[in-house]
């Protein structure tokens, strides 16, 4: 069983795939980090100095200024500016691969045409083989 299952592991596919998850886990941080340190404090400041990590609602409990004070009072938040920058993460990501997955099907070389097994008879039209001499349909002589 042991055999078995390092066989299984070993396989290109498999071997493939593990490594394609870890890659987009560490992308993953890096987009992340994109957001939330380098795109929303400016888009925070156009939109009047606003900290998306501090958007949230209390619902329970007095308000609080920020989220950090609320979650040391132990208040129950809904916290939406975390969630608006999970939002732009996804987007981000997504676009990415998006454009990632374009340029790999770009770069693959076209499938080669299938090859031609038949031809059109010049006299009724029909399709023939393409090494006919003589159509079956019309009974002409082919050239």
């Amino acid at each position: 069983m042991l055999k078995e299952f390092k066989e299984f592991a070993m396989k290109g596919n498999v071997v493939d795939m593990a490594v394609g998850i870890i890659i987009g886990a560490a992308f993953g941080k890096i987009i992340s980090s994109f957001v939330s340190d380098i795109l929303m404090p400016p888009l925070g400041l156009l939109l009047g100095k606003v900290n998306f990590n501090n958007l949230f609602v209390t619902l329970s409990g007095p308000t609080m200024a920020t989220l950090d004070e609320a979650k040391k009072a132990g208040a129950v938040t809904l916290n939406y500016g975390i969630f608006i920058n999970t939002c732009i993460d996804f987007l981000l990501v997504a676009f990415a691969i998006f454009l990632l997955i374009k340029q790999m099907n770009r770069m693959r070389a076209p499938a080669p045409a299938p090859a031609v097994t038949t031809r059109e008879c010049p006299y009724c039209a029909s399709t023939i083989p393409i090494k006919a001499t003589r159509c079956p349909q019309c009974t002409s002589e082919i050239k």
